[in-house]
């Protein structure tokens, strides 16, 4: 039987976690969950009936308090339903908030009912500051604009939230100017078999 599983791709703002999520789904044949695309619309909605800024995450305690967990407990259970089916999935949003507790990938399988068993695989996006403001700028969404207002603080502090999460699965990805392409994804995917369990490098 083949195990499915659930890829975490992780990276700062405008490191290119879509673009490599992307990659992975079409290359591992996974269902594709992005928490911008599932949940934007409910998230301005409340934030405006809250008399909040629709656009600003970062700033608003608001956000912060109630509305961002709920964006994650929503894309887990999607991923819920399709590893259910047999089928792997990559989740493709930040996580930072939860990078300090060293055992949220289990208290994730365990809180929303995955089936077991499931392997993490955990994917981290990397890239300089440069290329990383650069490209938070052109894509020119109202929720960053206090980013790149202080944009060394930004990103000194998400440099800063090492992600603690044990997991026997990893793929590091630099994703600098050049990119990343669907070879290096495959090559990437087809290390998984090693069964140290250390990082592997992607070029």
């Amino acid at each position: 039987m083949t195990i499915p599983r659930a890829y975490f791709v992780i990276g700062p703002a405008g490191s290119g976690k879509s673009t490599v999520a992307r990659l992975l789904a079409r290359q591992a044949g996974a269902a594709y969950i992005d928490k911008d695309t599932v949940c934007t619309r409910l998230t301005e909605a409340l934030l405006e009936l809250a008399g909040t800024d629709r656009a600003e995450r970062d700033l608003n305690p608001y956000y912060q308090s109630a509305v961002m967990d709920l964006e994650y407990l929503t894309i887990l259970d999607l991923a819920r339903d399709n590893l259910a089916l047999g089928r792997p999935v990559v989740l493709d949003a930040p996580f930072g908030r939860y990078f300090s507790r060293p055992g949220y990938l289990d208290e994730v399988a365990e809180r929303h009912s995955w089936p077991r068993p499931v392997e993490p695989v955990v994917v981290r996006v990397e890239v300089d500051s440069d290329t990383a403001r650069a490209r938070v700028r052109a894509r020119g969404y109202a929720r960053d604009l206090s980013k790149l207002a202080d944009w060394d603080s930004f990103w000194n502090k998400a440099r800063a939230n090492e992600c603690l999460w044990v997991s026997r699965h990893r793929l590091v990805f630099d994703n600098r100017a050049d990119g990343i392409t669907a070879a290096a994804v495959t090559r990437a995917l087809d290390g998984l078999a090693d069964s140290t369990g250390a990082p592997s490098p992607a070029p």
